[in-house]
């Protein structure tokens, strides 16, 4: 194996000038570069399952899937193959902007399995599409309805605390904190819609996507939130959604 003394890094910009990104036929502009260990049948997949219908909304991003990003330096440094020094300075994944492009790199060496792989890959493009065209209304409708009703749980950590704000907020004579609501809203559909697309990608237990100690949202909501995201984002031809309950004995 080589010593990170032995492998070049490169600065984000020489990486993009080197690999020109590629359009799916979904949409979606991405690229790999470097000893990646993913198989380009499966990075196809995993881009193609970005529902078509939702990719022009992030047409100046591109997605680059390469070994390591690094950016402990106050720049982003990419290392075209992996060494145990190097995948500690390394994050998930570091965005860098060129010109009109807003480019996105992945770090592939840095999760176990491709189903880590995907989801930070979608999530990535959920926070992308939220941050471009906002939160559908219906979908806010719809989480405010379930967190009224006091519907267990939430998605994620960040989804769980602005819920929680903004309702707890509510008791005060101050009313809804709204930047909390907002910020939830925010939070609860870039979960749900990374979580759709994961669907259409691998199979998956939905109790893998807990993330550290809150309360994991119930199935059922999950399930009419993701139904609601499978209405205004179809599934590409070739993939299928599909919600399947697991029951023990």
């Amino acid at each position: 194996m080589a010593s990170s003394a032995q492998i070049e890094l490169w600065q984000a910009e020489k990486v993009a000038a080197q690999v020109a990104a590629t359009q799916a036929p979904n949409g979606i502009h991405f690229a790999t570069w470097g000893e990646t260990r993913v198989a380009d049948a499966d990075l196809e997949k995993l881009v193609g399952s970005v529902p078509s219908t939702l990719s022009a909304a992030i047409s100046n991003r591109a997605y680059y899937f390469v070994p390591l990003a690094i950016g402990d330096t106050g720049e982003t440094l990419i290392a075209p193959g992996y060494t145990v020094d190097l995948g500690d300075r390394a994050i998930c994944h570091r965005n860098v902007t060129f010109g009109a492009t807003e480019a996105v790199f992945l770090s592939t060496r840095l999760v176990e399995d491709r189903f880590g792989l995907a989801f930070e890959f979608f999530i990535n493009v959920a926070h992308n599409f939220v941050e471009a065209a906002g939160v559908p209304e219906s979908f806010s409708s719809l989480v405010w309805s379930q967190a009224d009703a006091q519907v267990r749980g939430e998605t994620s950590q960040d989804a769980w605390e602005t819920r929680r704000r903004a309702q707890d907020s509510r008791t005060s004579q101050k009313g809804i904190d709204e930047r909390s609501r907002t910020t939830y809203y925010d939070s609860a559909f870039s979960d749900s819609l990374a979580i759709y697309m994961l669907s259409l990608a691998v199979d998956f237990d939905y109790h893998d996507l807990r993330e550290r100690e809150y309360p994991l949202l119930a199935a059922p909501a999950l399930a009419e939130r993701l139904r609601h995201v499978a209405g205004l984002f179809p599934a590409n031809t070739g993939y299928e959604f599909q919600i399947l309950y697991r029951r023990k004995g």
